[in-house]
């Protein structure tokens, strides 16, 4: 198991509070050194403030381009290299993501969409312009389109603050739940190994960032038991269910086992916060984007999951010429999932320019892998 992040909240007032970020800064550097030492590997660390319209209201499109400019390079300064400015939750704001995207390297960001989908139809906009103003349409990388999704998420595009600075751990478990599959004999007792697993190492991870908290008097939000993805083919979260599978991940049962692996995930006795549940990045995980070139399973198959499982459409790459109907219509499943189940979702999509359905992605990324182009019908 290892620490996908640990996500550190603060609220501005003004993009000029810089003593904000570099104590956020610092306090991530010293909690990284700290689980180090309990021989732990932290991936990332990373800050996300308060919703960027609060901070930068009234100034016009320039001028919030040019602030968000220098947060970036004050970040860049203080060696942050995951920096996220919360969402845009009107017409306007999201209207202005692509040339926030453009203009800046670490910075993420997300759209509030909720049952207003003239926001959807904004979002699916701006999804398309990024696609079409970065290299292989990878500045979508940074941006999410998100319903029902609360502060205090540690994993970005999504991550937003509110309130006094805290901080959340988010986990990378796919390792763990390979182990509790492969040693199982079926479903009900893969549940319950992984049941045990997982509560045994969580528990040692809380045990810690509550110490943190004491130490340095800054508040615990929680962990999001999401099951973060990894590259490693050994640690794939598709591999893993095939170990249970009569078949390959998007065959029969699948739906079963993200239900399964949700329902455990929500039981594990911590404070958690965020998803705390199944994520399914088609390109962060080397299973999942291999299947995906067996289409094994398609767009609609990841937003049925999501009706028992974790964040929706994460990392999924469709054809450069979709149209912005199109992108809005998922956008739209997905909220009317989010609402329905009351549950956070998020759609993180990657229109490829110029290539369609079933070519190849040529991302040249150390988060991602390469996989098929899905088809949108």
């Amino acid at each position: 198991m290892k620490i996908r992040t640990i996500t550190t909240g603060i609220s501005l007032d003004s993009p000029q509070e810089t003593d904000k970020l570099k104590i956020a800064a610092n306090f991530n550097q010293q909690a990284k050194v700290i689980f180090t030492q309990q021989g732990y590997e932290v991936q990332t660390t990373r800050i996300a403030t308060n919703p960027w319209e609060e901070y930068l209201s009234g100034l016009s499109q320039v001028e919030i381009i040019n602030e968000i400019k220098n947060l970036e390079e004050l970040c860049q300064n203080l060696n942050i290299s995951f920096f996220n400015i919360g969402y845009a939750s009107t017409p306007e704001t999201i209207d202005i993501i692509p040339q926030i995207n453009k203009h800046t390297s670490i910075i993420y960001c997300s759209s509030k969409i909720g049952v207003n989908f003239e926001n959807a139809r904004e979002s699916a906009q701006a999804i398309k312009r990024i696609s079409q103003e970065s290299e292989n349409g990878y500045g979508n990388f940074r941006f999410c389109a998100g319903a029902n999704c609360q502060p205090g998420i540690p994993f970005f595009p999504t991550s937003y603050h509110v309130g006094e600075m805290s901080f959340a751990i988010g986990l990378e478990l796919a390792d763990l739940v390979m182990q509790a599959f492969s040693e199982a004999d079926d479903i009900q007792d893969a549940e319950n190994k992984l049941q045990i697993i997982l509560e045994q190492e969580v528990k040692q991870v809380a045990a810690i960032a509550e110490k943190i908290s004491a130490q340095f008097e800054i508040k615990f939000h929680g962990i999001d038991t999401s099951l973060a993805p990894s590259l490693d083919k050994q640690s794939s979260i598709a591999f893993a269910y095939e170990e249970l599978l009569d078949g390959k991940f998007g065959n029969p049962g699948t739906l079963a086992i993200s239900g399964m692996l949700t329902r455990v995930l929500k039981k594990i006795p911590i404070k958690t916060c965020g998803y705390s549940g199944l994520m399914l990045p088609v390109c962060e995980d080397i299973g999942l984007a291999t299947r995906a070139n067996e289409q094994t399973y398609d767009i609609t198959s990841l937003l049925l999951y999501s009706a028992v499982c974790g964040c929706g459409l994460d990392t999924v790459p469709i054809p450069g010429d979709v149209s912005i109907e199109q992108i809005a219509a998922i956008l739209i499943d997905m909220i009317t999932l989010a609402f329905k189940l009351n549950k956070p979702l998020s759609a993180r999509l990657f229109p490829i320019p110029n290539k369609k359905a079933g070519e190849m992605t040529n991302f040249n990324s150390p988060y991602l892998v390469d996989c098929q182009i899905f088809a949108v019908n």
